[in-house]
């Protein structure tokens, strides 16, 4: 398979590895100063371009990336609060295709259907209650986190009683990811967190959407992709 990358930061570099390990060819890496070769013959004959910049440039490489007819495998967060509806139509109606995750981790989408199922009984269960904490390293633009914003909303769609999840973000270090998720009552509490050793597995997992996205069409997600 021929993937463009866009973005060549940590992740950029990590995917770059492992996309080449697992026999796929990078045909094109596009950043901050080489955006105009977007419009490129090599860039065009990618079968899909990874996407992982900062939150104000991806819609805007969403955009570039469907002008060459190329999808789009993305886990860039922020952008969704101004241009969500505008991806979701472009995919639903306009024939782009976009697999957007806020984590690729296997590990993580592991723990976010743990994290339902958990939910789930604990709308029986008023007398916990939850919040959450996330710790990322020092760079990380925004906060929280998707991951955590996407774990929070997956509470609150099976908690009747819960319309908001308060979350602690933490920076520091180096940290790739931790997510921690307590339920608390008088009599007790009850944990369930993810703690990310390094990049790999969100690296592994963006190469494993692209293999995925290149056979789909549409607007996919990692509950496309893994089946939990």
């Amino acid at each position: 398979m021929k993937i463009a990358l866009i973005g060549y930061g940590k992740m950029g570099k990590m995917i770059h590895q492992i996309a080449e390990e697992r026999g796929h060819e990078i045909v094109k890496i596009i950043d901050i100063d080489n955006l105009g070769d977007f419009d490129s013959d090599e860039f065009r004959s990618a079968d899909v371009a990874i996407e992982f910049t900062a939150p104000q440039a991806a819609f805007g490489n969403y955009l570039r990336a469907w002008e060459q007819g190329v999808k789009v495998v993305s886990g860039s967060t922020g952008w969704r609060k101004d241009h969500e509806q505008e991806v979701v139509e472009a995919c639903t109606k306009g024939g782009k295709t976009l697999f957007w995750a806020s984590n690729f981790s296997l590990g993580v989408a592991i723990f976010s259907a743990v994290n339902r199922y958990l939910a789930r009984i604990m709308n029986d269960f008023p007398q916990y209650a939850v919040d959450m904490t996330e710790v990322h390293h020092i760079h990380k633009l925004d906060a929280p986190s998707g991951t955590a914003i996407t774990l929070a909303d997956e509470i609150t769609a099976e908690i009747d009683r819960i319309s908001k999840v308060e979350i602690e973000s933490i920076r520091e270090g180096e940290v790739p990811g931790i997510h921690t998720i307590r339920y608390n009552s008088e009599a007790d509490m009850i944990t369930i967190s993810h703690d990310a050793h390094n990049r790999k597995g969100f690296a592994l997992g963006a190469v494993m959407a692209a293999e995925f996205t290149a056979q789909h069409e549409g607007l996919l997600s990692m509950g496309d992709l893994f089946k939990f």
